[in-house]
């Protein structure tokens, strides 16, 4: 399996979570890694168009890649 994201032919903040996510997933990348990290993983055209969704919805390329992911309910013990 390709170390890279499923090809994303228009990018919104929620193929941005479902890529990072692919990726945590995989284990390709860490949720504690900073975002640009994921441009790695993008062809470099398609890198302007990534940090300005992200920037519309105020996260910064050195923000957590956590950050994208849904919140996980935690049970107490």
């Amino acid at each position: 399996m390709p170390n890279t994201i499923p090809k994303t032919t228009h990018y919104s903040i929620e193929a941005i979570r479902a890529d990072a996510h692919y990726l945590v997933k995989r284990g390709i990348v860490s949720p504690q890694q900073p975002i640009y990290i994921l441009l790695a993983h993008l062809p470099e055209r398609e890198h302007d168009t990534f940090e300005q969704v992200l920037e519309r919805h105020e996260y910064l390329l050195r923000d957590r890649i956590i950050d994208l992911l849904p919140q996980r309910n935690w049970q107490n013990d």
